[in-house]
């Protein structure tokens, strides 16, 4: 496990039920330079082999905490950086202007998020728009779309570079041109 001492994005599954869910998102968070926070209860052991096959050889190199409830969450996130995110939120998360230090909040795959954090919290709530016809989007769907946008603007905003990028351009430069 890495450990940073101050991330740029946190991401929170509250009481996570699918390990292979849980195994996407610690990719998602590795690939976007994020912590991933687990609260407990979680459906499935740490162990498991279908969380360590979603994240596949990344996992160890994930920077990741449990907590036991959402108490000791708060102790060490303070909520005010926190954005909740269901499917009953008014307000879309593509108009939010997130910042270095932000915690992306996600229900569990079958119950989401608890009416207690969401009622006191709603001018931080968010929705990812989707048509009528799909009840929910997968929560590693959710989570990576949420996180994308984060590093969207905050690269729009030259708080990041895009070190992928950057080594392709590298490349490119390096490349002999053919000659005629």
């Amino acid at each position: 496990m890495v450990v940073n001492s101050t991330p740029l994005l946190n991401i929170v599954l509250y009481q996570p039920e699918i390990p292979q869910n849980t195994g996407n998102v610690g990719r998602t968070c590795l690939s976007v330079g994020g912590k991933l926070w687990l609260v407990r209860p979680l459906g499935f052991q740490l162990e498991e082999k279908r969380l360590r096959r979603a994240g596949l050889d990344y996992w160890q190199h994930l920077d990741v905490d449990i907590v036991d409830n959402w108490q000791m969450l708060t102790e060490q996130l303070p909520p005010a950086t926190h954005w909740y995110f269901t499917k009953t939120a008014d307000r879309v998360y593509t108009d939010v202007q997130f910042k270095s230090g932000d915690t992306l909040v996600f229900g569990s795959e079958t119950r989401g998020l608890p009416d207690s954090l969401l009622n006191d919290s709603s001018s931080r709530a968010l929705r990812i728009p989707i048509q009528p016809l799909v009840r929910s989007l997968n929560l590693a769907s959710a989570v990576s779309a949420a996180a994308m946008e984060v590093t969207r603007q905050w690269r729009e905003n030259g708080l990041i570079s895009d070190p992928g990028r950057q080594s392709l351009q590298d490349d490119s430069t390096t490349t002999p041109t053919p000659s005629p």
